[in-house]
């Protein structure tokens, strides 16, 4: 098969480009403030509603969403110092990085193969030995996420998601992201929706909520409402003079730009094109995969929409792997491995973690797994070439 026409992780950077970087330009020659303001307010309500979250709070990146989360659920005593934090196996960096920036210690669970993601088998296994799940919802895909919160109320663990690359995609028509306390979200490049870099956190809980809007901006108490403010200064004994420059908490300075919130009021209009074209490729892939003995298929049918992040191809022996890859890579498809494969391998892991744990089925997805793009934006003639590549 000819190389030519190469594949690529990232086709654009934003959903009807050309229009989107015009229609940008124009805002900000004419925006008379690029600071945080009107346009990140109206992309977090915006988002909220179409999340169906009670509220939003968007950050500069989705790394930075899931440290933002973690501190603030302490500050509120949510989160006790040195808790346990059960986290996927097969997840990114910085879903783990900030449990241990903050003294927390990660304990990582496998998955199950069959949905990438921990079910509720595995999390039995460690649920007495856990205070929070921070869970991934690995790659646009969920296992029986409705029972593990079930679990994790009976077991008296908080529940919170990372739903970074799962954007859309829901269990029982509810959308992932909406299960836990509270979910992150990324509009990196790559992602369902971009703002070039940009995060994204959703609960709806409001002493969280005010406790992220303080923990965002420097510990300061200038964008929670004016009752809650009036509280904090006489508990305090603040008065309005030095009030402007009190912090309150340990905090960032993690906020984002109107840039941010321009595009992103910009690209959520995209939402339900991005999704149903992510389900149709899905279901064209699955397809050819499920028909290749070669290659292990998924059990997704509990999901009411698989809005595919990437497309996940697990070869079922070495030999198999190595031809895929080579296959792939000779075609002109890009690929990467699935995510970070094994994060208990992970040499940051390893350094700063003392018990690494077993993870056999995140192992077989360490070293016989990549993934390639499932772009709203992929030609019917690549995705029949990418087909022609499972087949």
């Amino acid at each position: 098969m000819s190389n030519s026409g190469r594949i690529g992780l990232v086709t654009s950077t934003f959903m009807d480009e050309e229009d989107t970087k015009r229609e940008l330009a124009d805002f900000i020659l004419s925006a008379k403030s690029l600071s945080m303001g009107l346009m990140v307010k109206k992309f977090e309500e915006d988002f909220a509603a179409k999340q169906q979250r009670r509220y939003a709070v968007c950050v500069n990146s989705g790394g930075s969403a899931n440290l933002l989360l973690l501190q603030s659920l302490m500050n509120i005593g949510e989160i006790r110092p040195g808790a346990r934090i059960g986290i996927s196996a097969l997840t990114w960096s910085t879903n783990v990085t900030p449990v241990i920036q903050l003294g927390l210690i990660p304990v990582a669970i496998d998955i199950a193969i069959e949905s990438l993601n921990v079910g509720t088998e595995q999390l039995s296994e460690v649920l007495d030995d856990i205070d929070v799940y921070f869970g991934t919802n690995v790659l646009g895909f969920a296992s029986d996420i409705d029972k593990i919160r079930e679990c994790c109320e009976a077991a008296d663990v908080l529940f919170i998601e990372d739903n970074c690359e799962s954007l859309g995609s829901s269990v029982k028509d509810k959308l992932l992201g909406n299960f836990g306390k509270a979910a992150t979200f990324s509009f990196f490049v790559a992602h369902h929706i971009s703002t070039i870099e940009g995060g994204m956190i959703v609960t709806d809980d409001t002493d969280l909520y005010e406790a992220l809007l303080m923990a965002r901006a420097n510990g300061w108490d200038r964008n929670i409402p004016a009752h809650r403010q009036d509280k904090l200064r006489s508990r305090h004994s603040v008065d309005e003079f030095y009030a402007s420059y009190t912090f309150y908490d340990l905090s960032f300075n993690i906020r984002p730009t109107e840039i941010t919130g321009f595009l992103g009021c910009s690209q959520l209009k995209y939402w339900d094109s991005i999704v149903k074209a992510r389900e149709k490729s899905f279901k064209q892939f699955h397809d050819a995969i499920k028909a290749n003995e070669r290659l292990r298929s998924y059990e997704l049918g509990h999901m009411s929409t698989v809005s595919c992040f990437a497309i996940p191809v697990i070869a079922r022996d070495k030999d198999a792997f190595g031809y895929y890859k080579s296959l792939f890579m000779d075609n002109g498809v890009e690929i990467r491995p699935i995510i970070a494969g094994n994060i208990a391998k992970q040499p940051f892991y390893r350094k700063y973690v003392s018990d690494i744990g077993e993870h056999p089925n995140c192992d077989i997805v360490h070293q016989h797994g990549f993934y390639f793009t499932n772009s709203p934006e992929l030609t019917g003639d690549q995705r029949r070439k990418l087909v022609a590549l499972l087949d």
